[in-house]
């Protein structure tokens, strides 16, 4: 997927500036495109992607492909390492088994991926990764790219949920330290409001968003008060409306989409206007761009 942010949404001037999603450019340069899970999830049509999501050569495909930077799923291995993986089960996409939480990171970084057929005919032999990995090598590029880190803490395995929070706040606040990484180039992305307000204290100028399912969009929105650091609203497209734009504007946040991949269903969140969107289908969105912005998207 990509995130897209447009920045002429006049709204953008109603949120306060250490809480913007950092990905704003100058009025009417267009958005920003920024690979979800680096290119996306394993499909077969509308596009054919075979490399695994937050895997390394997915991510180097994106930034390759004209991304401006790469959105990765992070969680916590069992000695509080930050790994790049989406699910929480190992087997789902891994030669390994279990909990990525019940696993050191030295025994996850030797698994390999491993996808059904016939993506398995497409895509190299890699290993499992870790998040310093992955800053160590934008770091090396002339510009850092723009990284959303999307904090997975869904876990049948773990029992100490709390503790684990507050080592991966602090795993976050260390890597982002250490790697001297610009706070203007990383959005953390949560669906706790507690572990958000863990990294609003250790991590005060870097952007934050609250990731908000259907069910919970009115407790959430009406909670949004008591998280005074998160300056986005991640929704899913389905869940996203014109009125729902109107009202998260009106409380001084932007908003983020993510789903979608084809030409329709990328037309219409972009036509409806969101300050971010995150898709699957890169070559499609860039589609869409070239035609509402030919003369930036040559």
């Amino acid at each position: 997927m990509l995130l897209l942010l447009l920045s002429n949404c006049p709204a953008l001037s109603q949120v306060p500036t250490s809480r913007q999603v950092p990905v704003s450019v100058a009025s009417g340069e267009g958005p920003l495109a920024i690979g979800h899970a680096g290119s996306g999830f394993l499909t077969l049509f509308r596009p054919f992607n075979p490399l695994p999501p937050s895997s390394r050569q997915s991510i180097w495909q994106a930034l390759a492909r004209g991304a401006d930077g790469v959105e990765v799923d992070v969680r916590l291995s069992q000695d509080s390492v930050a790994i790049l993986y989406h699910d929480s089960q190992l087997q789902s996409m891994t030669t390994g088994t279990g909990c990525v939480s019940q696993t050191p990171a030295r025994v996850l970084t030797q698994l390999h991926y491993r996808v059904r057929w016939p993506y398995r005919w497409f895509q190299p032999h890699e290993q499992v990764g870790r998040l310093d990995s992955l800053l160590a090598y934008l770091g090396e590029r002339p510009t850092f790219p723009y990284l959303h880190l999307d904090l997975h803490e869904d876990d049948p395995c773990a029992t100490d949920n709390p503790a684990r929070d507050a080592a991966l706040a602090r795993q976050l606040h260390q890597l982002v330290q250490r790697y001297r990484v610009p706070p203007a180039r990383v959005t953390i992305i949560s669906r706790s409001p507690a572990m958000l307000r863990q990294l609003a204290r250790l991590l005060p100028t870097v952007g934050l968003g609250l990731e908000v399912g259907e069910a919970a969009y009115p407790a959430a929105i009406a909670g949004l008060d008591g998280l005074p650091g998160v300056g986005a609203v991640v929704l899913h497209k389905n869940s996203f409306t014109p009125e729902r734009l109107a009202q998260l504007h009106a409380l001084g946040r932007q908003v983020v989409v993510f789903g979608g991949r084809s030409a329709r269903a990328v037309g219409r969140v972009v036509a409806i206007g969101p300050d971010a969107y995150e898709v699957d289908n890169l070559r499609q969105l860039q589609r869409t761009l070239r035609r509402l912005y030919p003369a930036k998207r040559r």
